[in-house]
């Protein structure tokens, strides 16, 4: 069943097995904010330097004798301490904190840390979009910059599976373009084509392409009537794949800052969910990408 908003989803998980967050540089006060708030559905494990996490609770109001802190060893990377809780089985999911996300994603990529599985890592952005009747994914819009056919693969098996995570049995993908006929002069086109072939075929299982689609057609039923375009999907998308990175960044901020949208958002491609939140993100949107991560991690 398709979730209407990240309340509901929020609603779920209060009814589920709670998961561990280990947050990493955890001296973050909006990212504490967010543990905080969400500590009905997600438990945590505070990962940094103790001084810094324990004096930023402090300031939130908060008894740091109630939180896990771990220490990070001196000359130990965080990202891999924290990725030793998740070997260990106390934590689920990653989170970061104070640091910078290349410093994150060093971490992350490090053979010390042991969290890749081969596959490509890609951005999944959720949002709750006002007067589209469900939530909604975006992706790649932080990740990967220029994709080739077989990245964009990729990338829809990571969206894909991380819906499949969430309870869904066969997301509706638009591989948007700025046209909806194949170009051989616009590459998109072709590449979205391709990817539509692939899931007709069974080589992109689970899942249904429509492919290539502008956005004005994926979003609005009405003008696929007027423009002759046939497609079960219109109006009714779960995921919306982007040919490459600037496409996904600008939309993902026209939905927030222009169009009021609610957005959270995780990495997929590791052994276990990475919210990766950026440093402009406020504690609400740290909030219900700790609970997108928390619905994804069993």
């Amino acid at each position: 069943m398709a979730l209407k908003s990240f309340d509901e989803l929020i609603t779920r998980l209060k009814g589920k097995r709670k998961c561990t967050v280990a947050l990493v540089e955890a001296h973050d006060e909006h990212a504490l904010e967010a543990v905080i708030q969400a500590k009905d559905i997600v438990s945590s494990i505070l990962v940094g330097t103790r001084e810094k996490i324990e004096a930023e609770l402090l300031v939130l109001g908060e008894n740091p004798k109630e939180y896990e802190i771990v220490e990070v060893p001196e000359g130990m990377n965080p990202v891999v301490c924290a990725a030793g809780l998740i070997h260990e089985g106390r934590a689920d999911f990653l989170m970061k904190g104070k640091m910078m996300t290349g410093d994150l994603l060093k971490g992350v990529l490090s053979p010390e840390a042991n969290l890749r599985t081969g596959a490509l890592m890609s951005h999944v952005m959720m949002v709750e979009l006002p007067g589209y009747h469900k939530l909604m994914c975006l992706t790649d819009g932080g990740m990967c910059t220029y994709p080739n056919l077989e990245q964009k693969k990729h990338i829809v098996e990571n969206a894909v599976r991380f819906f499949h995570g969430l309870g869904y049995e066969r997301p509706n993908v638009a591989a948007l373009c700025a046209v909806e006929t194949v170009n051989t002069k616009i590459p998109e086109t072709v590449d979205a084509a391709a990817l539509k072939e692939m899931s007709i075929s069974g080589e992109l299982p689970s899942c249904y392409v429509e492919g290539p689609i502008s956005y004005d057609l994926a979003m609005v039923p009405e003008l696929s009537k007027v423009k002759g375009y046939s497609s079960p999907c219109v109006g009714d998308f779960d995921i919306l794949f982007v040919p490459e990175i600037v496409v996904g960044n600008v939309l993902g901020k026209c939905f927030v800052y222009t169009c009021g949208g609610r957005l959270a958002g995780v990495i997929q491609g590791c052994k276990v969910p990475i919210v990766l939140p950026s440093r402009g993100s406020s504690a609400e949107e740290k909030y219900f990408s700790l609970a997108l991560g928390a619905g994804v991690c069993g």
